[in-house]
């Protein structure tokens, strides 16, 4: 990740520059690589607090670790490729360190348990999602040289009280509000890899949003599983987002994944009412076939999701909607395939995730339905959702020159010759070096449009 050219205070005032830490020589190095979606970025930032404790120290690369972990993700079959692939890449570094230790966490730890000794023999610890309280002991145990898994689910681990290390920009960081999900839709393996739905205690999503205002950061993101169907006792997820609004500092306010049966008219309201929510929604559809909907049992027809996207909008003006969109699911045919283009032209989504069904091995549709439609199909399918999708993505992107926009500012892009912000609405904004700094709020007239990112005067 880049890193910000200057540090903003929660006051306004450019910080005094960072004075260097001292690390112990001979501390353990740690070398972490994020695979999958914004809950393993935050419990990246969970590993890195444990292990930090512990004494270790992060490094930037693998060829200086005492220690090299992949935390995983098991959602799609690339990825599992990808992270066999990836470990067999970083075995090089063995020559030159025979004592390197890799592990595996996260999704994928708990989704391949009985595997990887066969596929990986390099890797000697395999740490699922549940396990990361002990990550220290764990990953002193197999530089000992022991084999050590531990994978198991917890119905109560929800790490209160524990710290992460982000690697983030300093200005948008991410609270943790729920773990698991009980949605068990047919194609998905996180009930299985993460476990059953647990809201954090309202406590604890407050002192953590308290905990990133204090050291300088503008916009919470509260992250869940199906963020919106939290419940703790008798707080409701509309309950929560209220109370993080109303802690001062508290610029901005996301939320992600929420799941369109939990929006409730209270949650609604909330987005409605408070100002510092943003109008901005990831509201997965995955198809826009009602036969699809049923077979992969999501709990709503397309009817019902257009009336809800009808709800939001009246509610919340100028609301922004991305979407994951699946194509090839067990039995699809070409009018479901079509019920999907027909459904995007009439939302026209802002942004979308879109990916072809693959079978994970341990989900209903992997036990009881037959994946019938062959890759080529897959592929052409999933192309006409692409084009598609970027004409509204373009579209949208050019809908916004000539306004004036609210834009938080983040980092330098990769070329370093401009500020990378954001809107309420997530849509990305290239500005001036000189214009602003990392953690400012600044009103800009968008000039013109990359097609994914939006041009500041």
């Amino acid at each position: 990740m880049t890193q910000l050219v200057q540090i903003r205070t929660p006051g306004g005032e450019p910080s005094e520059p960072r004075q260097p830490v001292s690390v112990d020589p001979d501390a353990p190095r740690v070398y972490l690589e994020t695979l999958g979606c914004q809950m393993n970025v935050a419990d990246s930032a969970l590993i890195l607090g444990q292990l930090t404790q512990r004494g270790y120290v992060q490094v930037r690369d693998p060829a200086e670790a005492d220690v090299v972990l992949l935390n995983t993700c098991a959602v799609r079959e690339k990825a599992e490729e990808r992270v066999y692939g990836r470990t067999s890449q970083l075995l090089q570094h063995r020559r030159e360190r025979p004592n390197l230790v890799f592990g595996i966490t996260g999704c994928m730890a708990e989704h391949l348990r009985g595997k990887v000794a066969e596929r990986a023999p390099h890797i000697s610890l395999v740490v699922g999602p549940d396990a990361y309280r002990s990550i220290g002991d764990l990953v002193d145990r197999a530089r000992e040289g022991e084999s050590v898994l531990d994978v198991e689910l917890d119905k109560s681990e929800v790490y209160e009280g524990l710290d992460g290390v982000a690697d983030d920009d300093g200005v948008s960081g991410q609270v943790v509000i729920q773990r698991g999900c009980d949605k068990f839709c047919t194609f998905c393996v996180v009930p299985f890899t993460r476990g059953r739905e647990r809201g954090v205690p309202p406590r604890e999503v407050l002192r953590n949003a308290r905990r990133l205002v204090e050291r300088g950061y503008k916009e919470v993101v509260l992250l869940g599983q199906t963020v919106n169907s939290y419940r703790y006792e008798d707080v409701s997820f509309a309950a929560l987002v209220r109370a993080v609004a109303a802690i001062e500092g508290v610029e901005r306010i996301r939320f992600t994944s929420p799941y369109p049966v939990d929006f409730t008219d209270e949650v609604i309201a909330a987005m409605a009412e408070l100002d510092n929510v943003c109008p901005q929604i990831h509201l997965p559809v995955q198809s826009g076939s009602d036969r699809m909907l049923t077979a992969m049992r999501r709990g709503y027809s397309r009817g019902e999701f257009l009336d809800l996207v009808e709800r939001l909008r009246a509610a919340i003006p100028d609301l922004a909607l991305s979407t994951d969109i699946m194509v090839g699911f067990c039995g699809e045919t070409e009018e479901d395939h079509a019920e999907t283009l027909s459904l995007m032209r009439a939302v026209r989504f802002d942004t979308a995730f879109m990916f072809s069904y693959s079978d994970r091995g341990i989900t209903y549709a992997s036990k009881k339905l037959e994946d019938d439609v062959d890759p080529a199909t897959k592929k052409r399918r999933l192309q006409e959702v692409i084009a598609l999708q970027e004409e509204h993505t373009r579209a949208s992107f050019a809908s916004r020159i000539g306004h004036t926009e609210e834009v938080l500012v983040g980092i330098t892009s990769r070329r370093g010759d401009r500020m990378v912000g954001r809107t309420g609405r997530f849509q990305s904004v290239l500005l001036p070096l000189d214009r602003a700094l990392p953690g400012d709020l600044v009103r800009v007239k968008i000039a013109g449009s990359t097609g994914h990112s939006l041009i500041a005067e």
